[in-house]
């Protein structure tokens, strides 16, 4: 069954209402590391309620774990090829900062469809407002899905052929190859951060069950890809806003390749010259040195 982007583009998404606590706020931390060392104050505010008589603070990432329409894409009717679908690249906009608990409201639809030809796969963006339950906007947070198994939905003479496709997003840019990062940030992950991780929400077993993890090709549980999303924007409050959530307004960044629980993440961070509270970013394992999250756009005031 092929995709039918008329039908995808229209696709209804009830409101997803959610409540969270100073609970599941301190968890989502506690899941990204913070209060791995007792004596770090700048992450105590995070995963301590009493620090200075200031009250819990809410990580800005944790938007995108908030009014989660959960994975429609395997549903019947989608017509998409789930099973080779790939989170490539996750964007965000903070309009004003993340109570520690709170009702909030994700409303979700579909807002791209882009094919890049047969055998080369479709980009699906999808966007989700999150408000509160009063109507305040709080998030806007955009996935791109890679449907490696359904390009060439538009061609003619293909199933479905002649649909429309549209133009895709704004290019995210690689990081500057000319000079050194001016910050650098290296964060320690844990060996049961996806285990700690699932419980805001993503259950997906490739991230707990090494027999699943083996049958997707890889040798052990991976951490989930909004971890590492997390960890990313966690070492920008460190490094460019000490610790203050409150300047925190977007984050963009394509996932490049897993990371394994355990492993060292060292994010590299560039000024954007002309720019004073816009930034470049990546994030490569130290162990492999490898690149894991690339092509970084940052904003923090």
């Amino acid at each position: 069954m092929a995709i039918d982007y008329h039908h995808l583009k229209a696709r209804q998404f009830a409101p997803v209402r959610q409540s969270y606590s100073a609970r599941d706020s301190m968890l989502y931390a506690l899941s990204l590391g913070l209060g791995n060392d007792p004596l770090d104050h700048s992450a105590l505010p995070y995963v301590y309620e009493g620090k200075d008589g200031q009250g819990l603070l809410t990580l800005p990432s944790q938007a995108v774990v908030l009014g989660y329409p959960g994975f429609w894409a395997r549903e019947p009717d989608t017509g998409i090829d789930w099973v080779k679908l790939l989170h490539g690249e996750q964007r965000m906009r903070l309009h004003r900062p993340l109570p520690p608990a709170a009702e909030v409201v994700g409303h979700n639809r579909i807002t791209h469809l882009t094919d890049k030809g047969e055998g080369k796969g479709c980009i699906m963006v999808t966007e989700r407002r999150l408000e509160t339950a009063a109507g305040e906007l709080l998030a806007t947070v955009q996935q791109v899905s890679f449907l490696r198994g359904d390009g060439g939905y538009s061609q003619t003479g293909q199933a479905g052929g002649g649909q429309p496709s549209d133009a895709p997003l704004p290019a995210l840019q690689p990081t500057p190859e000319d000079r050194a990062p001016d910050f650098t940030d290296i964060q320690p992950t844990r060996p049961e951060a996806a285990l700690l991780y699932r419980l805001s929400g993503d259950y997906n077993p490739l991230h707990a069950d090494p027999a699943v993890a083996q049958a997707a090709g890889f040798e052990r549980p991976i951490l989930h890809g909004l971890a590492s999303y997390g960890l990313v924007a966690r070492a920008l409050l460190r490094q460019c806003a000490g610790g203050n959530a409150t300047g925190f307004r977007a984050l963009d960044i394509r996932f490049a390749s897993p990371v394994f629980p355990g492993e060292t993440l060292v994010t590299e961070i560039w000024r954007v010259p002309g720019s004073p509270s816009h930034y470049q970013l990546r994030a490569k394992v130290q162990e492999r040195d490898k690149v894991v999250l690339s092509h970084g756009f940052a904003e923090v005031v």
